[in-house]
C-alpha cells in the first residue's frame, strides 16, 4: 500500500488487498492495474462517511463469464460480514477506453454501494475521475495513470460539472425524499461545494477543502450551513441543512 494510505483503518487496508488480489486472479492476463480515487487519493478519507473508490484498468473488454466471475466475488464480499466491503465502489475498464472520456465507449462493469456489479452507462463524472486518477491517483498495481489517461483541460472540467448540474442533481430539486436523510444533505451540500470551486478554478478539490473555501467565499447563511456539513456526523446537528 502506497504511505498516503498507511493511515487508514486496518479494515480498509485489508479490503483493498482482498479486492486486488481477486481482481487478479480471476483477471489473470487481462489485469493491467488497480488505483484509488476519490477521498483515499486526495488525502480526505473520513470514515463515517467516505466510500472506497477504485479502479481496475483490464487489458480489453471483458468477457460476459469474467463479469459474471467479478460480480460473483463482490457479493462474496458483500456477505463476509466485513462492513468495509459495503463502502467499495469502482469499476473495471478496458486501457484503450481510460484514454479519454467517449459516451459512446462507455459501458463498463461498475460496482455501486450497496449494489451488486452489473454493466452501466458511465456518466459525465468519469471525466472528474480521470482528473483525479491522473493528478491525486494512488497506485496499487500496474503503471501511472498518466500513461494512459489524456490531461483533462478546465474547459472538459467545467462542461462535466454543468452536465451532472443539468441532470443528476437536477432531478433531485424535484424529488424530495432523496434529500431527506441527513446524509444525503450532507453530500449535496459538499458536493455543491466542489462544484462551485471547480467552475471557479478549472481544477478539483476534495469535498472537505472545498467545503473550507466556501466557507471563506461565501455569503451568509451559506457559511454556517456548509460548517454544519463539514462537521457532521458530530457538532450541533439539530436542525435540517434546507
Amino acid at each position: 500500500m502506497k504511505a498516503r494510505s498507511s493511515s487508514l483503518p486496518t479494515e480498509v487496508v485489508a479490503v483493498l488487498e482482498s479486492t486486488l488480489a481477486g481482481a487478479r486472479d480471476l483477471l489473470r492476463e487481462r489485469f493491467v492495474g488497480m488505483y484509488l480515487y476519490g477521498s483515499l487519493a486526495t488525502g480526505d478519507f473520513t470514515p463515517e462517511r467516505s466510500d472506497i473508490d477504485f479502479l481496475v484498468v483490464t487489458d480489453a473488454e471483458l468477457p460476459e463469464v469474467i463479469v459474471a466471475a467479478l460480480a460473483e466475488m463482490h457479493a462474496r464480499f458483500a456477505a463476509s460480514g466485513e462492513p468495509w466491503f459495503s463502502h467499495l465502489e469502482g469499476s473495471y475498464i478496458p486501457r484503450a477506453d481510460m484514454r479519454r472520456y467517449d459516451p459512446k465507449t462507455a459501458r463498463h462493469p461498475h460496482l455501486s454501494v450497496g449494489e451488486a456489479l452489473r454493466i452501466e452507462q458511465h456518466g459525465a463524472d468519469s471525466v472528474i475521475q480521470r482528473w483525479v486518477l491522473r493528478e491525486q491517483g494512488v497506485v496499487l498495481a500496474g503503471p501511472e495513470p498518466r500513461t494512459f489517461i489524456d490531461p483533462v483541460t478546465p474547459s472538459e472540467l467545467r462542461a462535466a460539472i454543468v452536465e451532472l448540474l443539468r441532470g443528476f442533481w437536477a432531478r433531485q430539486l424535484v424529488d424530495d425524499d432523496f434529500l431527506a436523510p441527513r446524509e444525503y444533505q450532507v453530500f449535496a451540500v459538499l458536493t455543491m461545494c466542489r462544484a462551485l470551486n471547480t467552475l471557479e478554478s478549472g481544477a478539483m478539490l476534495s469535498k472537505p477543502a472545498a467545503a473550507r473555501w466556501a466557507i471563506e467565499m461565501l455569503d451568509e447563511p451559506w457559511p454556517a450551513i456548509v460548517q454544519r456539513a463539514l462537521a457532521w456526523p458530530h457538532g450541533d446537528q439539530a436542525d435540517g441543512l434546507e
